[in-house]
């Protein structure tokens, strides 16, 4: 009798998971700089204040653990054809999805080297994220 359980394709790799991350960057700026201007963060000097960063770590932890919740990708993810799912092939939920962003403030350090170095070395091309999530980054058909 054939096993029914489900092993999804190999995952994403790094190259268009890295041009999903940037859109989505390029949009999370202009959160940031929406938070701030409505908060008063202070741009003296060129500088920004402390609180532009702390609502920036909080508006991007938001931004990823709802989209990926709710959707199964952000938008940057939407745009370049890819979805969150577990590896049994059901939907991310937003316990696995807050790992995943948990987990960028380590696979995003050195520009996301660590993530890349996980992926590349991963059988399904899973970043350290998606390793404790039980998450893959699959292109949809």
């Amino acid at each position: 009798m054939p096993d029914n359980t489900t092993i999804p394709a190999k995952g994403a790799g790094v190259g268009i998971r890295a041009l999903s991350t940037i859109m989505d960057g390029i949009i999370l700026v202009v959160i940031g700089g929406v938070l701030a201007a409505v908060l008063g963060s202070d741009f003296s000097n060129g500088h920004v204040s402390g609180s532009y960063y702390l609502w920036s770590l909080v508006a991007g932890f938001c931004y990823y653990t709802y989209f990926e919740s709710k959707s199964g990708a952000t938008p940057g993810k939407m745009l370049c054809g890819l979805r969150v799912e577990k590896t049994d092939g059901t939907a991310c939920d937003i316990s696995a999805a807050a790992m995943r962003t948990a987990c960028r403030i380590i696979d995003g350090l050195f520009a996301y080297l660590v993530a890349a170095i996980f992926v590349w070395s991963s059988e399904r091309n899973q970043r350290l994220g998606d390793k404790l999530a039980g998450t893959v980054v699959v292109r949809v058909k």
